[in-house]
């Protein structure tokens, strides 16, 4: 039998209510000794629960019984909502694990069962794990699409199509010489045609920005010379003293990596170390060293050089400290000046410019890294299967194209994967 868990599945005490939930074989059979009576099946009872020990009052709570498999973890469930002091939750969850066969809840343990028990899978999931850390509004509408199915049913589609190809396919290979199977060049034409639509509509998908931008936030890297007013902007910038400031030219030494929300999105700055050919400074050397990296490394390129910046998909050149008399301008250029003010808020309008093209757009089907692994897999798969003409070789590749889409939803995961996603999880969830 499992192991039958518990844990407050709220806020930390202290709060009004505390909602102390059990999930396994022993759930019911748990609340039973300390309530009493428990009563009927989603219907809310209030009960005295108290220490069978010695049958002291622990609190007056209100309980709530789920039997299994139609809840939340696909097991029995019961929750206490308790009074939300930490003495009262200290002493219920005490007398809980004196209790055979019950113990304190892993963090995220409560969706993992719910995983291994098909209730969810683990797409939902990983959008489970994104709804807790949302910070902007954008990080919630998508997470809460993710974790209320919208991939998994994505992928169902998909899955149901390939399955159909490859039922073909194997008919076709199976009882191609029998006269109720048509075996001819037409059936295997109008596979292979099927593949390579189903192959566009998941590089449609892949086509998106990745789920991480919106969910990490977008790298702006401050590059350019030493002394030209790096640090100074970042301050600026995120509203704090976050890197040193000083007229020594070569003071940053390292990458400061500062994140900040603003204009509901998640941004990280970096402040890098000034870039020139040489120095003599071997630890200033691995500053530029970092600073060339992040720079290759960066969603957007901010140079603050008066030469010409680096080769980059999405830079923004400024003319910096404008303030001061015989600064060059130029065309292309966006004058800043982290005294004044001066170009501040044109800047954050060119960043958030710059950062549409890069975030997936609310309405689209997001992936994450791993997601979109698999499902490039499986693309790739049935574009193999649209170029043969061969039976047994479309087959073949067709069976990777569900091994990936079975990855893709979980049905291979492996332990360490799902110790490192659930690690994400807070206790209780």
């Amino acid at each position: 039998m499992t192991t039958t868990i518990f844990a407050v599945s709220s806020g930390r005490p202290p709060a009004a209510i505390a909602v102390l939930r059990l999930s396994g074989g022993s759930a019911i059979a748990a609340a039973g000794v300390l309530a009493g009576k428990l009563p009927p099946p989603r219907r809310a009872g209030v009960r005295d629960l108290r220490d069978p020990g010695d049958g002291r009052l622990l609190d007056r709570a209100l309980v709530l019984v789920f039997p299994g498999p139609a809840t939340a973890t696909g097991e029995d469930l019961v929750e206490l909502h308790l009074h939300g002091g930490r003495a009262v939750v200290d002493a219920v969850e005490r007398v809980l694990a004196a209790q055979p066969g019950l113990r304190a809840a892993l963090p995220g343990e409560f969706t993992r069962r719910a995983l291994a028990h098909g209730r969810i899978d683990l797409t939902e999931a990983e959008g489970l794990a994104d709804l807790l850390s949302a910070e902007t509004e954008a990080q919630r509408r998508i997470a809460i699409d993710t974790s209320g199915g919208r991939l998994r049913r994505q992928v169902a589609d998909w899955t149901a199509t390939a399955t159909r190809l490859s039922a073909t396919v194997e008919a076709v290979l199976d009882h191609g010489d029998e006269d109720d199977v048509d075996a001819g060049d037409a059936v295997i034409d109008g596979v292979r045609h099927d593949a390579a639509d189903l192959a566009r509509a998941i590089d449609t998908v892949l086509a998106a920005p990745p789920v991480e931008r919106l969910r990490d936030g977008i790298r702006v890297v401050l590059a350019g010379p030493p002394n030209a007013g790096k640090s100074t902007l970042l301050n600026t910038l995120i509203g704090r003293e976050a890197a040193i400031v000083s007229p020594i030219a070569g003071t940053t030494r390292d990458v400061i990596e500062t994140p900040v929300t603003r204009g509901g999105i998640a941004w990280l700055f970096l402040d890098t170390a000034g870039l020139r050919e040489a120095t003599d400074d071997a630890i200033e050397a691995i500053g530029i060293d970092r600073a060339a990296r992040s720079i290759a490394a960066a969603d957007i390129l901010v140079w603050l050089g008066d030469d010409t910046p680096p080769d980059h998909a999405h830079v923004i050149a400024l003319c910096p400290r404008a303030d001061l008399p015989g600064r060059p301008g130029g065309a292309g250029r966006l004058a800043v000046s982290a005294h004044s003010g001066e170009g501040i808020d044109a800047l954050w309008t060119a960043l958030a410019d710059a950062a549409r093209a890069l975030l997936p757009a609310i309405d689209d089907l997001a992936l994450n890294r791993r997601q979109a692994s698999h499902a490039a897999h499986a693309a790739a798969a049935l574009h193999r299967a649209a170029a043969q003409r061969d039976p047994l070789l479309i087959a073949e590749e067709l069976r990777y194209v569900l091994n990936g889409f079975a990855a893709l939803t979980g049905q291979q995961a492996t332990e360490a994967m799902l110790d490192a996603l659930f690690g994400r999880f807070c206790i209780g969830k």
